[in-house]
């Protein structure tokens, strides 16, 4: 694995990947392969490996991989990967994709967004071969994956209960690598957000890798749009790096330039309750605008919960039963709102099964 001070020079499109070897395995031109990582067993002593499927197109080209499931209860991106490795459009493919559907393999099978220790994988980067079970699917992680590409998108939702908008989050740098897979994602929301302690993208750029965070839908649900979007925009990515062709007239000339956002705010329970949501996600609210309304179960001590900011709700809260100080709405700033909100819209539209002109060769997932 490169070390923390041996960064690889920023770069953008020209990077060129040397031939990608996963342990004894070297991944020849025009082949795939899936690759099976070996992890700690359960304590069943049932054997447990992070699987990865390797795609190496006939041309040279940049390497990036693509991940979901760092959270056990996120299922989306498993979709979006799935149906990406079966995508026709990677007949073209220059370079070579590493796709990773389930990275926190003992989450996932608990249905649950943690390791069986309660700790958070996204918390746990870089991680050690010594540690904690966290820890080390961690370090396996960086040093089997992360550390052979060049690029890299992981795939997220909100948490359980929580519905995110789709939205990109990135921390742009100096040299605007990051910034330019974002905007090439193609989702209607960036937030460019700090690298947090622990975290894939801070352990990543360490290394000098560019990640970025596609956030969107509920953890263990399907949501059909969010996973067109999630299938776009991973495509959006690896035709802005060179490894599939550009695609139709028609798609570039639909495509809506995304939106950054200033800042974001949660908006919190100001009291027990249930709530009566009044604003769906990409609404766009008005500074102490009425969200929806917080009484007990007699229908007495009612109270609104207000906008602190003007905006768009990006996230949202579906479960109506809520504590005080529970994070309830979650709105997003722009420099001008319109602006963001007809992003949205525009996405929404484009992305809908009824209107998607994209090659999805498949039905869409009823809900």
């Amino acid at each position: 694995m490169p070390q923390p001070d041996e960064p690889r020079p920023a770069g953008g499109a020209e990077r060129v990947s040397t031939t990608p070897t996963f342990g004894d395995r070297e991944i020849r031109p025009g082949t795939r392969q899936v690759v099976e990582i070996q992890l700690p067993l359960l304590y069943t002593h049932t054997p447990v490996v992070l699987a990865a499927q390797i795609i190496r197109g006939r041309r040279d080209g940049p390497c990036l991989f693509v991940s979901a499931a760092v959270h056990g209860d996120e299922i989306n991106g498993v979709e979006i990967i799935r149906r990406l490795i079966r995508s026709p459009t990677l007949r073209h493919l220059r370079g070579t994709l590493i796709a990773v559907p389930v990275v926190n393999v003992y989450g996932f099978v608990r249905q649950s967004r943690y390791l069986p220790d309660r700790r958070d994988l996204n918390r746990s980067f870089p991680g050690s071969e010594k540690g904690s079970l966290a820890a080390r699917l961690a370090n396996a992680f960086l040093a089997e994956v992360v550390s052979k590409a060049d690029y890299g998108i992981d795939l997220h939702t909100g948490a359980i209960h929580r519905q995110n908008l789709p939205q990109v989050r990135a921390s742009f740098d100096a040299q605007g690598i990051v910034e330019r897979l974002a905007m090439a994602f193609g989702s209607p929301v960036i937030l460019n957000a700090d690298l947090r302690d622990g975290s894939l993208r801070e352990a990543a750029r360490t290394l000098g890798v560019p990640v970025i965070i596609y956030e969107g839908g509920e953890a263990l649900r399907f949501d059909e749009l969010v996973i067109r979007a999630g299938l776009h925009g991973v495509i959006g990515v690896m035709r802005e790096l060179g490894m599939l062709r550009p695609g139709s007239k028609s798609v570039r000339k639909r495509k809506r330039e995304p939106v950054v956002a200033r800042s974001s705010q949660w908006v919190r329970a100001p009291q027990s309750g249930i709530l009566r949501a009044a604003k769906p996600l990409g609404a766009r609210v008005a500074k102490q605008e009425t969200l929806g309304w917080i009484a007990d179960p007699l229908g007495e001590n009612e109270i609104p919960v207000e906008a602190p900011t003007a905006g768009v709700v990006i996230g949202k809260l579906n479960l109506p039963l809520v504590n005080e100080g529970e994070a309830l709405y979650h709105i997003a700033r722009f420099a001008e709102t319109g602006t963001a909100v007809e992003a949205v819209e525009q996405f929404q539209a484009d992305h809908d099964p009824e209107s998607d002109i994209l090659e999805i060769e498949e039905p869409p997932i009823s809900e």
